[in-house]
């Protein structure tokens, strides 16, 4: 099993910049991929960004890129997704995901370990 929790989410203004933390504890020698996902109001969760966590590699969904950052501290066992240049619709519950399998990680499907989430707001 792999638990997650993430924080750092808040009340940002538009224009600002937040940085979720997705601490891992448990089973973490197996994981392969974080992903990050949010959900915003009324809407489907979507896939912001994933990390492979042996490599170093990150991907993100095209809308959010040259925004949004992963990064990983192996020795914490934390993935960290550093958000710039925030707008109102960036406002969502932000999941982080783990999943122990070699998938690309863009799907919900591709993930079995998910945390609780964390509120991001960004005012306009």
């Amino acid at each position: 099993q792999v638990r997650l929790v993430e924080s750092g989410g808040g009340l940002v203004q538009a224009g600002g910049s937040l940085r979720l933390s997705c601490a891992a504890s448990g089973r973490t020698v197996s994981t392969n991929t974080l992903g990050w996902f949010r959900q915003a109001p009324g809407k489907e969760r979507e896939f912001v960004g994933a990390i492979r966590w042996s490599a170093d590699s990150a991907y993100y969904t095209d809308s959010l890129k040259g925004r949004f950052t992963l990064s990983r501290d192996i020795a914490r066992n934390t993935v960290f997704l550093q958000m710039n240049s925030l707008k109102h619709e960036d406002t969502a519950v932000y999941y982080c995901a783990a999943t122990e399998r070699a998938a690309r990680g863009t799907e919900e499907s591709d993930y079995n370990y998910w945390g609780q989430g964390t509120q991001v707001t960004v005012s306009s």
